[in-house]
């Protein structure tokens, strides 16, 4: 990152730092509430998926809070029938970039990951052919 853009971000008063540390806080705040909350068992304050709420379909991300909570609790085979594509392609991907965002930040540095026109496309195909998938298939 060059001299002036990191001059930028501290003379705002906001360290490179704090957005991704700010981000892995609230993190584990809500994997420490998943963790005590069945979201298989229903109550709490875990909200419905607004696409299935609207269309009673499922969107590519629905079973994403049963993965996580299954992954607390150390079930990966639980964690792959709720979502096997999110577990699989998702979660990596996150991982990255937010191991990337950190990183960046603790050296001072601001990371905006960039996606070419082709990666935006390939992940909405892959969105959405899993969606169709798994609503055709049940």
């Amino acid at each position: 990152m060059d001299r002036a853009r990191r001059t930028e971000a501290v003379a705002r008063g906001i360290p490179p730092a704090a957005p991704p540390l700010a981000a892995l806080a609230l993190g584990v705040l809500g994997a420490l509430y998943l963790w005590r909350t069945d979201p298989y068992g229903g109550g709490g304050l875990l909200p419905r998926c607004p696409v299935n709420w609207a269309t009673g379909l499922d969107c590519p991300a629905c079973g994403a809070t049963r993965m996580s909570y299954d992954l607390l609790h150390l079930d990966p085979a639980g964690a792959f029938a709720a979502n096997p594509v999110l577990l699989l392609l998702g979660v990596p991907l996150a991982l990255f970039l937010s191991w990337r965002w950190l990183a960046a930040g603790l050296r001072g540095e601001r990371y905006r990951p960039r996606f070419t026109p082709a990666a935006t496309a390939v992940v909405l195909a892959v969105a959405g052919v899993w969606m169709v998938a798994r609503n055709l298939l049940g």
